[in-house]
């Protein structure tokens, strides 16, 4: 797990972008201590509280880019793949704003913090409040 963590690090996805795919799927799991550690990373390298506050809202938000909207919806539909499945049309979408490489890039992101969710959810963690 944390070599992956190393190897996302290296792949050029946009900080901010990363944090945000991590709580929105975060936001879905149900996983209060991943949440907590990126809404915290996120304010950390400059992300508005805006846009944290929105994110599980994305679709009704001007202030995302649309190459943002296209990894979140990614993000949803990956974290729910066995109730929403990857479409052509989906495909397309984040290929319109992401190289070959850079889509399996977010397939790593968005299935690393999923991998995480369920382990952290597994072994009890929650957030300590400070």
């Amino acid at each position: 797990m944390m070599e992956m963590e190393k190897y996302i690090k290296t792949t050029g996805i946009d900080h901010k972008l990363r944090e945000l795919i991590k709580i929105r799927a975060s936001q879905i799991n149900g996983c209060a201590f991943c949440l907590d550690m990126h809404s915290s990373e996120a304010r950390e390298i400059g992300e508005t509280e805006q846009r944290l506050y929105c994110v599980s809202a994305w679709r009704d938000c001007d202030f995302y880019t649309d190459a943002e909207k296209a990894a979140l919806e990614l993000t949803e539909h990956i974290t729910l793949i066995s109730n929403k499945g990857i479409s052509a049309d989906l495909y397309n979408r984040v290929s319109k704003h992401f190289s070959e490489k850079e889509y399996v890039n977010l397939v790593f992101t968005i299935n690393q913090i999923n991998s995480w969710n369920r382990i952290s959810i597994s072994m009890g963690n929650r957030p300590v409040e400070k």
